[in-house]
Order: C-alpha cells, then sequence, then structure tokens
C-alpha cells in the first residue's frame, strides 16, 4: 500500500480509525490526529506513526493500535511483571515481539535478571520506536538486551537455552501472527523453558470480544502446560479498554494467581502493577468465569 493511500485508509477529518470486523465486529475506536509522524511500508507490514491530542505518540501496525505512550505502561507493566514476579529467581528472559521496547524497560527493572533476549522480526518497528517513542526504547542499550532480528517460531525451533520466563508480545491471531496462537507454538515455548519455567502471551481477545476464542486458546495450552490461567489489564487504546492475557507454567506448584516476590520501592518503579492488581486481575465476572470453565 502506498504511504499516501495508508494515511487516507486510516485517517479521515483529523481521527484515526480503527476498524476490525474479524477482530472486534460491530464497534471500532476513535483517536484525535495533532500531527502524522510517519507512514510506511516495511518487508512485513504497514505502519503508521502519529501524534495524538490526547495519548501522545501513537503506533499502529496494520490499522491496528500497538501503544500509545499515555497508556502503554498498563499493559507492559502487567504482561510483564505478573510472570516475572510469580517466578521465585527469575535469570534469563526472552521476548517474542515487543520491538517497541516497552517490555525491555520492564523487564530491567528487575536487578536479578541477567540475560534478555528480545526476538524481533521487524527493524523498521525497532528503528521508529527507537524514535517516536524514546521512553519505551532506551532500553535497547542496556548491556542486558540481546536482540535477534528473525522469525519467532524459527528461532524457538533452532534455541538450545532454557529460559526462565517467556513474554510473547506478538501481533493479533490474523493473518501470519496466527501461528502464535496454536498448539505446535505452545510445545515449543514448553521445551525452551526451565523446570519452573513460566509463559505469558497477548490473548488479543478479552471476555468482551470472541470470548469463544479465548475458550479455545486455554484448552489448547492445558493440553501442553499443567498450569493455565487468564488474566487481564485495562488499556484504553485496545478496542473495548480490556487486554487479555494467558499465563502458563511448567511447575504445577506454582500459584500464579499470587506474586511469590516483592520488589523495593514498587511504589515508585511501577505505575500500574501492584500486588493487589495482580491478584485481581485473574477475578472474573461469573459469566465469563463459568464460560471459561
Amino acid at each position: 500500500m502506498d504511504p499516501q493511500e495508508l494515511t487516507h485508509a486510516t485517517i479521515s477529518n483529523g481521527w484515526f480509525r480503527e476498524v476490525s470486523d474479524e477482530s472486534f465486529p460491530g464497534q471500532a475506536l476513535e483517536l484525535r490526529v495533532k500531527k502524522i509522524l510517519y507512514t510506511g511500508k516495511s518487508a512485513f507490514q504497514d505502519i503508521l506513526v502519529f501524534e495524538s491530542t490526547d495519548y501522545g505518540n501513537v503506533l499502529v501496525l496494520d490499522g491496528i493500535i500497538q501503544v500509545s505512550e499515555r497508556d502503554e505502561f498498563a499493559y507492559q507493566e502487567m504482561i510483564t511483571h505478573i510472570p516475572l514476579l510469580s517466578h521465585p529467581d527469575p535469570k534469563r528472559v526472552l521476548v517474542i515481539g515487543g520491538g517497541d521496547g516497552g517490555v525491555l524497560r520492564e523487564v530491567l527493572k528487575h536487578p536479578g535478571v541477567e540475560e534478555l533476549i528480545l526476538v524481533e522480526i521487524d527493524a523498521t518497528v525497532i528503528e521508529l520506536s527507537k524514535k517516536y517513542l524514546p521512553n519505551m526504547s532506551k532500553s535497547f542499550d542496556d548491556p542486558r538486551v540481546k536482540v535477534e532480528l528473525c522469525d519467532g517460531f524459527k528461532y524457538l525451533q533452532e534455541n538450545s537455552k532454557r529460559f526462565d520466563v517467556i513474554i510473547t508480545d506478538s501481533s493479533d491471531p490474523d493473518g501470519p501472527a496466527a501461528v502464535f496462537y496454536e498448539k505446535n507454538y505452545f510445545q515449543l515455548l514448553h521445551e525452551c523453558l526451565s523446570d519452573r519455567g513460566i509463559v505469558i502471551m497477548q490473548a488479543s481477545e478479552n471476555i468482551w470480544l470472541k470470548i469463544s476464542l479465548l475458550q479455545r486458546l486455554k484448552e489448547l495450552m492445558k493440553q501442553v502446560f499443567p498450569v493455565v490461567e487468564y488474566c487481564y489489564t485495562m488499556v484504553p487504546t485496545y478496542t473495548s479498554g480490556q487486554l487479555g492475557l494467558m499465563i502458563c507454567s511448567k511447575d504445577e506448584t506454582l500459584d500464579l494467581k499470587t506474586p511469590t516476590r516483592t520488589m523495593p520501592n514498587e511504589d515508585e518503579l511501577f505505575k500500574y502493577y501492584n500486588a493487589d492488581i495482580h491478584k485481581s486481575s485473574f477475578v472474573l465476572p461469573t459469566w465469563a468465569k463459568k464460560y471459561l470453565k
């Protein structure tokens, strides 16, 4: 798609409009645009970056908002600290996707982490994030971080290391990213985890959007992992304002719903996450709890 066509396809009368009949039929999300910063197409996806009037800079991939500066921490903190603070001693962490650098920033808040590998297929996302999302992407300069520019599925197939925590920060389960929501992928994750390893992934859907897909995802993961739980975080710029997370462990004795550790000065380190939020994020409305069981 031509960059100009991309702009006209998603921005009209000063408003960015996110519509996907596949992911969230019958509804849409709009943000007011102050300035278009970048439009283009990488080898893998259409990319748009704009400055909004109220949410700071916004990164959009294939027409879907990935992050905004105002509320990104609600997602980055929950997908990171729920697994890391559920694990007794995480030292080696793998992040698949997350080229914006937000998850890296949060993982690096844990001094016990000795090695952090980011696997990102699209170098353009990293480059643009460094330019337009500096509060997230400055973590790429940390010596503990190693970046692998390749496909996440292929990396897992060829990997020989074992990780304490794996965070899958992938796109929605449509098109090429669909492979990250299948049993074969979960088996690869299982093989790459240490004995007490934990994996968490962006589940895309939530209880208000296609809960049947969440049920299928949970059933597939339970065929591979002895412990599978669903939790969520509240993010205004994700359609419906809620984003689901699936978290699993190889250790059947781990209680993922309760943090096993605390961090000193958590009130200074975190803007969203705390121990109460950790526990309450697993609490579902009665109808959703029944459906997912």
